[in-house]
């Protein structure tokens, strides 16, 4: 007798299924004021890429969002300009985190590194310390915001429960 297989073995990865229809990745036009390519690397534990992850990134006061599918090197990238804050915290982007292996996906959060001041208002940011903290806060890089992801292990970003 076969027993029907559970939720866990028939987890994707289904994403270039969404993706392939239509560019989702813009969230503002490049020749925007302030517009800003956002660019980072999905990783495991182990620190190697996820190539087939999927990660959303949502302006919770705008109410803009976009989806970057990775690339085989765990790369992703969006178009972005810097949200408005909400009451009493910092500029920041919600991020979905859709891969392999995850029954549900992870929230976490990226913050602006230009924006110290409001970072330290913030209450989510202000209460992490150390490295935690970094985690959250992307880094300039070459023109752009950089933002890896990793999942678990060494410098693992934070994921908060949703």
């Amino acid at each position: 007798m076969t027993l029907p297989r559970t939720p866990s073995q028939t987890v994707g990865p289904y994403y270039a299924i969404g993706l392939c229809r239509r560019t989702e990745n813009e969230l503002a036009e490049r020749s925007a004021p302030g517009a800003v390519q956002l660019i980072g690397q999905l990783l495991d534990g182990d620190g190697a890429p996820i190539g087939d992850g999927l990660i959303e990134v949502w302006d919770s006061v705008g109410g803009r969002w976009g989806r970057s599918g990775t690339d085989g090197d765990g790369r992703f990238s969006f178009v972005v300009t810097k949200p408005v804050a909400g009451p009493g915290g910092a500029p920041r982007f919600d991020v979905y985190v859709h891969a392999r292996g995850l029954l549900r996906h992870q929230l976490t959060r990226i913050y602006f590194p230009d924006e110290a001041e409001a970072n330290e208002r913030d209450p989510v940011l202000s209460s992490l310390v150390g490295p935690d903290r970094e985690t959250l806060v992307a880094v300039q890089e070459n023109g752009a915001l950089r933002f890896d992801i990793r999942m678990q292990g060494d410098r693992a970003t934070v994921f908060f429960a949703h």
